[in-house]
C-alpha cells in the first residue's frame, strides 16, 4: 500500500470515527469512567479492607465483597488498558492527555497488575480449592504487595478521579455519559451474581471456623 493510500485510508477513518467518539466519549470519556469505577473499587475495597481485622468473625463479607470485586476490577483493569493501547497506537486525543508519570507508568503500574491478578487468582483458587497453605502464603503475601502499590495509586489519582467523577455526575461531560454509567452498573451487577454463585463454595471454611 502506497503512502496516498495509506493517508486516504486515515482520512476515511478519520471521517467514520467522530460520532462513535461522540456516542462513547473518547479520551476523556475513558478517563471519566477509569475515574467512576476506580471511585466504585475504592468504596468496595474500604468494606473489604475492614474485614482483615477481625477477618474469622467477617469472613463471610470479606469472601462475598471480594468475588463482588471482580466485575469493577476487571473493568478497571480493561479502561485503563485500553487507554494505553490508544496511547501507544498514537491516536492523537489519547497523546493528547499525555502519558503517566514515569514512576507510575513503569514500576507501580506494573507492580499493581501483576499483584492484583495474584491477589485474586489466589483468593479464587483458595474459594474453589480450601486448604491450600501455599496459596493461602501467596495470597497474603500479594496482599501486602498490593496495599503498597493501591496506595501510591490511590494518592496520585485520587484529586483529579475525585474532579472527574464530580464533573460527570454534574453532567460537565454529557459524551457517552449514559455509557459509562450503564457499564460501570453492569461491572457491579456482574460482580454481585458471581459472589452469589460462588458464595457456596465458601461452606468448608465456615465449617473449618465454625461459622
Amino acid at each position: 500500500m502506497g503512502t496516498e493510500e495509506r493517508l486516504e485510508l486515515r482520512r476515511t477513518h478519520a471521517r467514520q470515527r467522530p460520532g462513535r467518539r461522540r456516542r462513547l466519549g473518547g479520551a476523556h470519556g475513558n478517563a471519566f469512567l477509569t475515574s467512576l469505577v476506580g471511585a466504585t473499587l475504592l468504596v468496595l475495597l474500604a468494606i473489604e479492607g475492614a474485614t482483615i481485622p477481625t477477618i474469622h468473625r467477617f469472613l463471610s463479607v470479606h469472601i462475598f465483597v471480594g468475588m463482588l470485586l471482580l466485575g469493577p476490577v476487571v473493568l478497571k483493569l480493561g479502561s485503563t488498558g485500553y487507554r494505553v493501547l490508544r496511547y501507544y497506537t498514537h491516536s492523537s486525543e489519547y497523546v493528547r492527555l499525555g502519558p503517566p508519570q514515569p514512576l507510575m507508568r513503569f514500576i507501580v503500574a506494573p507492580v499493581l497488575i501483576v499483584s492484583t491478578l495474584t491477589l485474586f487468582g489466589s483468593g479464587i483458587l483458595l474459594l474453589v480449592e480450601p486448604g491450600r497453605g501455599l496459596v493461602l502464603l501467596l495470597h497474603k503475601a500479594s496482599f501486602i504487595v498490593w496495599f503498597g502499590a493501591t496506595s501510591i495509586h490511590v494518592l496520585s489519582y485520587a484529586l483529579r478521579a475525585a474532579r472527574n467523577v464530580v464533573d460527570d455526575l454534574l453532567g460537565r461531560e454529557r459524551a457517552g455519559r449514559l455509557y459509562r454509567f450503564s457499564l460501570a452498573a453492569f461491572a457491579l451487577a456482574a460482580g454481585a451474581v458471581i459472589a452469589i454463585a460462588t458464595y457456596p463454595l465458601a461452606d468448608p471454611w465456615f465449617h473449618r471456623l465454625g461459622h
